[in-house]
């Protein structure tokens, strides 16, 4: 059947997206919880080829060390016996009041010590089931008000976590990579490390950067109003982009976790695009809520939806590289020049300044009156997305 994904698309599912209830902040759980096993079952079943999980999500808050560790079993052999992997996991450092204030940037030390233990017993397991990377998302990193965060101090401390957990996992062996996960706001009034730029700047001051990535995703960007193909685009820049959440969202407004391809289509589009064409080898992982309309039906309903969008759309970018009206509307919009470098191999500022057809006699009345030829591109675009 036409768009049925296979193990081989690397679409993965977090086990908190299935499984999310319908609870928002003004209504109650629309379903009943869902089995882990049974979420492994059904989406190995759509073709999805893994799935991931918070630590509370697999194992509840507070369980002894033998449920813990019959939890753990029965979800493995629900992996073996689908052939589902784990390629990523983290640690839900959010939902519990004791993160009421943060996890590694809480201003109680006891709490912060408490999350990097937390943390650290997820890491055990993560790459017990083999999994390539750890996800960081700090949702409650942050502050509603100036005074009751030094932000310089809570960097300081967020830091230091990191920094430890890189040394723990190269003490252990672990083949993990840490992917900050940004986001605006939501819970939290002004949530620290807010976007790709910011994460990437972060990064840079850790002791091990080399084991840090980021994993943008969808919703958050767009809900600071930028643009998340470029933002993926700088994280591939950096050889940062380990990982990465694809959902919907619609503008600048709360966190709605759409099913992929709902929502902002054209960005749906161009994000597609770039990964197909850009080289990422990562899962395409899936981060959304189905709505709390919808019963378990509408649940894998929701889950196949966000598969078949992107190998729809993936279909539709490859069609509209392969044209060969987009291929010359691209060089009538001169963008392979922009892959050639400004300057001439070793070319010097001297030199630079010594060519005066750069400048005294640069027409640039003539340069001004180019036109781009932007529409035209754009519109063979649209007319590919839309499939005409």
């Amino acid at each position: 059947m036409k768009y049925q994904p296979t193990p081989d698309d690397k679409f993965s599912f977090g086990l908190w997206t299935v499984g999310w209830l319908g609870r928002d902040p003004f209504g109650e759980a629309t379903r009943t919880p869902l089995d882990p096993v049974e979420a492994v079952g059904r989406l190995s079943e759509l073709g999805a080829y893994g799935i991931t999980f918070h630590d509370d999500d697999l194992i509840p808050f507070g369980t002894s060390q033998a449920e813990r560790e019959a939890h753990v079993k029965r979800f493995r052999q629900a992996l073996e016996s689908t052939g589902m992997t784990v390629p990523m996991a983290t640690t839900n450092l959010f939902s519990h009041p004791v993160f009421k204030d943060g996890a590694f940037t809480a201003n109680d030390r006891d709490v912060r010590r408490y999350a990097l233990r937390k943390t650290m017993r997820n890491i055990d397991l993560a790459a017990e089931l083999g999994a390539r990377t750890y996800v960081a998302w700090g949702g409650r990193e942050g502050a509603e008000s100036g005074a009751a965060k030094d932000v310089r101090a809570a960097l300081d401390r967020m830091k230091e976590a990191f920094d430890f957990l890189a040394q723990y996992v190269t003490e252990q062996g672990y083949g993990l990579r840490f992917a900050i996960e940004p986001k605006p706001n939501e819970p939290r009034g002004d949530i620290l490390l807010p976007t790709v730029g910011h994460a990437l700047a972060f990064i840079d001051r850790l002791e091990r950067p080399e084991l840090f990535g980021v994993n943008p995703e969808v919703g958050h960007e767009q809900m600071a109003g930028l643009n998340f193909p470029h933002g993926i685009a700088q994280a591939m820049w950096s050889g940062k982009l380990i990982h990465l959440d694809l959902n919907g969202q619609s503008g600048i407004k709360y966190d709605q976790d759409l099913r992929f391809g709902a929502g902002d289509l054209r960005s749906a589009f161009w994000t597609v695009d770039l990964l197909e064409s850009g080289g990422y080898e990562g899962p395409r992982h899936f981060d959304f809520k189905p709505p709390r309309t919808e019963d378990y039906d509408g649940v894998w309903a929701s889950a196949a939806g966000c598969m078949r969008n992107y190998l729809i759309l993936r279909e539709r970018a490859a069609a509209f590289r392969a044209d060969p009206a987009v291929q010359e509307a691209l060089r009538t919009s001169r963008l392979d020049q922009l892959a050639r470098p400004t300057l001439g191999e070793g070319e010097t500022p001297a030199q630079l300044l010594a060519d005066t057809a750069v400048f005294e006699e640069f027409d640039v009345d003539a340069a001004a009156e180019r036109g781009m030829a932007f529409e035209r591109l754009d519109q063979l675009a649209m007319d590919h997305l839309l499939g005409v």
